[in-house]
């Protein structure tokens, strides 16, 4: 990808005032009209720009510019950048060596099987594999499905395990834990409840605390008895 001068136009403005470059040289290292240089420089054109010197921002180095006050006929040159940054990948289908195509199934397997909350297209960008490939082995209609064993395709070098461990992260989102579905699972539902009939042990121990209370209250009687048996005598 070739370099490109930033804010050419500013560029410009900070040349033009700072320095005895030609107008042609300024126009064509800022790729600009000679004559819109020359608006600049009598205040015609981007009187509301700033000027920037590209030397503070590393495209032009002072001695780069001496040589071209020295020489009209010399072309200023960008400064090769001192931090590359590396192009955007592409998005698109994983490519895979040809040497590993034969373990994408059982790739695909383990995936299935090891995570169900994968999709069809996370698993393709995954290992590199088609919808229709997965669909087969979902439902063991590959023509190898007898064969196949599911293998984990970060060891067998499909993929990484961050892409793996993001695509599953971006598959559980907004799912419960499991530890939630436990505790779901434990928890007894409103028509559970509704209906709850007691066990038989539940009702011997209410019959053991019936025959208690009743004990309870015919020793408090007894007194009372006692009491009316003395005044009778």
């Amino acid at each position: 990808m070739a370099q490109q001068l930033l804010m050419p136009k500013a560029t410009a403005v900070w040349l033009v005032d700072n320095t005895g470059l030609s107008f042609e040289q300024i126009a064509e290292f800022c790729t600009l009209h000679p004559l819109e240089v020359k608006a600049i420089a009598d205040g015609e054109a981007a009187q509301g720009i700033k000027g920037m010197d590209p030397i503070i921002t590393g495209q032009l180095t002072r001695d780069e510019i001496v040589r071209a006050e020295k020489d009209d006929k010399h072309k200023l040159k960008l400064a090769p950048p001192k931090v590359r940054v590396p192009e955007a990948k592409r998005k698109g289908p994983r490519y895979t060596p040809v040497s590993k195509r034969q373990d994408r199934p059982n790739a695909i397997l383990w995936l299935v099987r090891s995570h169900p909350e994968l999709t069809d297209p996370q698993i393709s960008r995954l290992v590199g594999t088609t919808k229709h490939t997965i669909e087969q082995i979902r439902d063991r209609s590959h023509w190898n499905s007898a064969n196949l064993q599911p293998m984990d395709p970060v060891t067998l070098g499909l993929c990484s395990q961050i892409d793996l461990d993001l695509e599953v992260e971006k598959a559980s989102r907004g799912r419960p834990r499991p530890e939630e579905v436990a505790e779901e699972e434990r928890l007894l539902s409103a028509a559970q409840t509704q209906n709850y009939r007691p066990s038989a042990r539940d009702t011997e121990e209410l019959d053991a605390a019936a025959v208690f209370a009743k004990l309870t209250a015919m020793r408090s009687t007894q007194p009372e008895e006692e009491e009316e048996e003395d005044s009778l005598r």
